[in-house]
């Protein structure tokens, strides 16, 4: 799905979506799974579907800690919410967080960044999770060349979906907001994006549906490669 226009609302002008100069990807479940750090709580004794749980309690940390005037990094938020959600050592949450360095990509990545590359469309990543994770994600999928930079918003000590995290990376990429487009499996970062003026695209992975309450996604897609494809035949921008 495609719609002409997005990031409308109350007191907000509709914005015509173009063609995107650079695409952004979020990391964590949209580019990367989750699998190893899944693996590493089952081998502790922890069942296999506590990890959607402690990721979201992640989430929550971050969010509320920025929320509220202050800031935590992504592996502290991480190491807080399963201190909160199972009763494992120092030590032994240390090895679940470090299994986060031994992320792969999905399957379906490398087709869908090859053909933005095909396209001509630059490819970057943004994610508020600690510094390296992508690269090493990335560099052991082999696709590393086909990402221009890799950027997280703990450099300006801010999470997702805070609006100055989609204009920060606008800027460290030259363009205006309206040519960046973000494509996340998350639809609160996909709205994040959306108000920040950006061009939002989803897919699911984790969740079902793009959640109704949010703005709409400019895309809606079936998967990450349809969410490229539904960017890529936007109308170019006119001049």
């Amino acid at each position: 799905m495609t719609p002409a226009a997005a990031g409308g609302g109350p007191g907000r002008p509709e914005v015509t979506a173009v063609r995107p100069e650079v695409v952004a990807f979020d990391v964590n479940e949209t580019l990367l799974d989750l699998a190893p750090v899944r693996a590493a709580l089952v081998e502790l004794g922890q069942p296999e579907h506590l990890l959607p749980a402690v990721f979201a309690r992640t989430l929550l940390t971050g969010f509320a800690a920025v929320a509220a005037g202050g800031w935590c990094r992504f592996r502290d938020a991480f190491d807080a919410a399963l201190a909160q959600s199972c009763d494992l050592s120092d030590d032994d949450r240390a090895r679940v967080a470090g299994a986060f360095a031994e992320l792969s990509p999905h399957p379906d990545v490398e087709p869908a960044l090859r053909r933005l590359a095909e396209a001509g469309v630059r490819a970057v990543t943004l994610s508020h999770g600690s510094p390296g994770i992508a690269e090493a994600g990335l560099e052991r999928g082999g696709i590393r060349p086909l990402v221009e930079r890799t950027m997280t918003s703990e450099s300006i000590r801010a999470w997702k979906p805070n609006r100055e995290v989609y204009l920060w990376a606008a800027g460290a990429c030259r363009v205006a907001p309206s040519r960046l487009a973000l494509v996340a499996a998350h639809a609160w970062d996909v709205q994040g994006a959306v108000r920040a003026g950006l061009t939002g695209a989803w897919f699911p992975r984790a969740e079902r549906v793009y959640a109704a309450v949010y703005e709409p996604a400019t895309v809606v897609a079936d998967d990450i490669l349809g969410a490229v494809e539904g960017l890529l035949a936007l109308p170019a921008a006119e001049g």
